[in-house]
């Protein structure tokens, strides 16, 4: 039995390593939308900090 489920779980390994190596164009969109998403966390980061600079 340990052997069955030791064999299946690399089973599983090995097919989700390979499917996910060619990303699709909804994995891609959700990648980019979160590099939009830090980066604008950046900005507006970066804005706070002048803020608090301008102001004292």
């Amino acid at each position: 039995m340990k052997k069955l489920i030791g064999l299946s779980l690399i089973a599983a390994f090995l097919f989700s390593a390979t499917a996910c190596r060619d990303e699709g164009p909804a994995e891609e969109m959700g990648r980019e939308l979160d590099e939009a998403a830090e980066d604008m966390r950046d900005s507006l980061d970066d804005a706070a900090d002048e803020l608090e600079d301008a102001t004292g």
